[in-house]
């Protein structure tokens, strides 16, 4: 499989030298493992304000790839997909997967050992079975009211 994301021509293990706030766009990117569990759709008890995470994907992502069908232009369809960056991170993180590197390393924690900076191919996080892949159902064909019923423990 081709890496959607461009990781060649990054310093070695960067992350571990580098605060997120001083990372290129690039190095941010990077970061990205391409679980797709940042697309799923999320429930928040109101009382705990724990969130988790369900089977139900946004209508953007690709289950198969685990990416988003339209990255770039991605507000056009779903306004309210969270861009993060470094300066957001103290507000949105709660709601990334919690495997996910950007709130790892916001966390003070490692890169896993599947991430593909580590192994240095995309397929990695699909090996070590941390991604979606073809376990999503559709946002359209799944009321809201049934969400709780794809409800997934993490880590996964």
């Amino acid at each position: 499989m081709i890496d959607p994301i461009s990781r060649g021509g990054l310093s070695p293990r960067f992350w571990e030298k580098k605060p997120l706030s001083k990372m290129s766009p690039k190095e941010w990117e990077a970061l990205c493992d391409g679980c797709g569990k940042c697309c799923l759709n999320k429930l928040e008890d109101e009382d705990t304000e724990e969130v988790v995470l369900t089977r139900v994907a946004c209508r953007l992502l690709d289950d198969t790839t685990c990416r988003c069908t339209h990255y770039e232009n991605r507000h056009q369809f779903v306004p309210d997909c969270i861009v993060l960056k470094p300066d957001n991170l103290d507000s949105h993180a709660y709601w990334m997967p919690q495997t996910c590197a950007y709130r790892l390393l916001w966390q003070g924690k490692d890169l896993p050992d599947w991430h593909p900076l580590i192994t240095g191919t995309p397929e990695s996080v699909h090996d070590a079975g941390i991604s979606v892949c073809g376990q999503t159902v559709s946002e359209f064909d799944t009321p809201f009211e049934e969400w709780e019923d794809y409800i997934i423990e993490e880590p996964v």
